[in-house]
């Protein structure tokens, strides 16, 4: 089930806007005139291949990299701004940093202390779903263990930004599943935000209401997943019709399991209509995943 996006005619600050970043290190342009914009109330899936250019934009987000151009995140710089934009960000990698010596209820003690806005009685209520003890060490605790930790932190700090950079890497299917529940069930409401990059687009993209395709340094789309059923059509061809349907110029082809499947943009010619290629064989909205595919290859 797809969250719910905020109601309509509500005005809310954007929660991020960028405008033409700018990245390099040495002779490689990391960022290259990056611009979007990020509504309060979403889940947002920046997916890019490895080196796409994810990582060097989330630590511009998060106020941890230098770089050229404009960048707002709850209205604030991260540049000048970012002790008072991290009062209201949260924010899990893919790298436990607990160090292991540390027991669980220390941890929560620790980040009690140095964030104004941590619920300690939540964390506790939430790690007490697991299996995971307060005594218990980190170095103790499995890989998923230590991910149910770094959540229970997170979930107990009142922020209105999250931000999950592979925050699943490594688990297993069942600690994946369990992660993503906790965050819709637990967290997401409709003036929270959260931002995603994963690999794994296919187990989550059911939970996105935008996705943002980057790839070297370059922003190739943006758009909420609503308007990408307006926008794309994937058409499954009928062995007799690849002629006519390559002649109405699908951006991107590949064949499986011996049937030609073809992706067309509605947007690059606006007169096409699902209409029109639903005699050539089977149509339907592709999958993110194989959206993100297309507009990788055709790049």
């Amino acid at each position: 089930m797809r969250p719910t996006p905020p109601l309509r005619g509500k005005v809310m600050t954007k929660v991020i806007e960028a405008r033409g970043l700018k990245k390099s290190y040495r002779q490689t342009h990391a960022l290259e005139d990056v611009s979007f914009t990020v509504e309060p109330g979403r889940i947002v899936g920046l997916i890019g291949p490895n080196g796409a250019g994810k990582t060097t934009a989330l630590k511009a987000i998060l106020g941890l990299t230098r770089f050229d151009g404009e960048l707002r995140v709850l209205g604030l710089d991260p540049r000048s701004q970012r002790d008072e934009l991290m009062r209201n960000v949260s924010f899990i990698a893919d790298v436990a940093v607990l160090p292991g010596w540390l027991r669980v209820g220390q941890a929560l003690e620790l980040v009690a202390g140095v964030h104004p806005r941590f619920n300690e009685t939540r964390a506790a209520q939430f790690l007490r779903r697991t299996d995971i003890r307060m005594r218990s060490r980190v170095r103790e605790l499995s890989k998923g263990m230590v991910t149910q930790l770094h959540l229970a932190l997170i979930l107990a700090i009142d922020a209105r930004l999250l931000v999950l950079d592979e925050p699943t890497l490594g688990l297993d299917l069942l600690y994946r599943r369990q992660f993503y529940d906790a965050l819709l069930n637990d967290y997401f409401n409709e003036e929270r935000t959260i931002l995603v990059t994963t690999h794994q687009v296919e187990e989550v993209e059911n939970l996105f209401t935008d996705v943002i395709f980057i790839n070297h340094g370059r922003v190739v789309l943006d758009s909420s997943v609503e308007k990408l059923a307006e926008r794309y059509v994937q058409l499954t061809v009928a062995p007799d019709n690849l002629a006519q349907a390559r002649a109405l110029h699908p951006f991107y082809e590949r064949e499986v399991f011996g049937r030609v499947v073809m992706i067309f943009d509605r947007q690059a010619d606006p007169g096409q209509a699902a209409v029109e290629l639903a005699p050539l064989g089977e149509t339907r909205t592709p999958s993110i995943a194989d959206l993100f595919v297309a507009k990788m290859e055709a790049a």
